[in-house]
């Protein structure tokens, strides 16, 4: 499998589950509806799971541009990579977003709440504050780059079942700093689906919250970066 089939499948397979067990938890009358924070955070582990170890061979399961960028910044994967990568996440993001929506084209159909509808597809702040959330981002996003950087180190490396302590990071992350922002740390995870609930015909959808759009990328980007220059200094 090529690096970019590899990183478009694994990112699919991130939202696939990702997003649908968001759309499972707020959509109306699913078998999941109202099931709570805490069984959207553990899906989201899981997603992280089985997106990381279907990837990791090939690609080094990147699944988002904040890990990529970071490693560019370090050395550890060419600048001139990084164009494939990003595309081959966020079409896969776009990709995985389609799929949800189809298995739950009915579901939204039946749910009144345009926000929910649009939960399923990205992120969105509790409080909107654009210093704080952007703020959030980035500490989120440190926190699961530096730890990335650590888990993947060539000695300490488990290869395919990296996949495992990366996802009980997220689950961390998710436990601990989702509140404010729903914690994005992934640019591709956020404006791929976001572009993806501007362009389908839901019904009842409200706009896709542009003016939020560029903290779940840029906050993540900064977050990535400023991890891997600390972790190559230590």
């Amino acid at each position: 499998m090529s690096p970019f089939l590899a990183e478009f499948t694994g990112t699919a397979l991130l939202i696939i589950l990702g997003d649908g067990v968001v759309a499972n938890v707020v959509l109306s009358k699913t078998k999941g509806n109202n099931g709570g924070l805490i069984a959207i955070t553990f899906g989201w582990a899981v997603a992280v799971f089985v997106g990381v170890y279907s990837s990791a061979a090939a690609s080094g399961a990147h699944l988002n541009p904040a890990v990529t960028v970071g490693l560019a910044s370090i050395g550890k994967i060419e600048w001139a990579l990084v164009p494939t990568y990003v595309v081959a996440q966020l079409s896969g993001a776009m990709t995985g977003a389609l799929i949800v929506w189809i298995a739950y084209r009915q579901h939204f159909a039946e749910t009144e709440d345009a926000n929910l509808k649009l939960a399923v597809f990205c992120t969105a702040p509790s409080i909107r504050s654009s210093i704080n959330n952007l703020l959030t981002e980035i500490i989120g996003t440190f926190v699961l780059v530096f730890g990335v950087l650590f888990i993947s180190k060539p000695h300490d490396t488990l290869g395919a079942l990296d996949a495992l302590p990366v996802a009980l990071l997220v689950l961390g992350i998710g436990l601990s700093l989702g509140g404010p922002t729903g914690y994005a740390i992934n640019p591709a995870r956020d404006l791929g689906p976001r572009i993806m609930h501007f362009i389908l015909p839901i019904s009842g959808k409200r706009d896709s919250d542009w003016s939020y759009s560029w903290i779940p990328v840029i906050g993540p980007l900064i977050g990535g970066v400023v991890a891997a220059l600390l972790f190559s200094i230590l």
